[in-house]
């Protein structure tokens, strides 16, 4: 069971994620999963939270509402009780911010 390193993928066709060759959390017992965080032939999560915010939810924002968030994804996290926006240009995860 990992601690933290909760990920968020983008997911494509023939491409290798890495649990548990490599992981961005650890072990309840405190030691480390896999052989680190990267590796060759290995794909890198978009982003990844260390501590755990036990994502919860996800969906993309797609009103007009809230100027900027268009295409921005919004999950819950059941750790700390929060929710998170994280701001996207194109398939990349370039901010996030934590709004409750």
């Amino acid at each position: 069971m990992a601690r933290g390193g909760d990920e968020l993928n983008m997911p494509q066709p023939g491409a290798n994620y890495g649990w548990p060759v490599i992981a961005y959390g650890e072990d309840y017992s405190g030691d480390p999963i896999g052989e680190g965080t990267e590796k060759a032939g290995l794909e890198q999560p978009l982003h990844y939270w260390v501590p755990s915010i036990s994502p919860s939810g996800l969906t993309f924002y797609d009103a007009d509402l809230i100027e900027g968030w268009q295409g921005d994804l919004i999950t819950g996290g059941l750790s700390g009780n929060v929710m998170v926006r994280l701001d996207m240009d194109g398939g990349a995860v370039v901010g996030e911010e934590r709004l409750f």
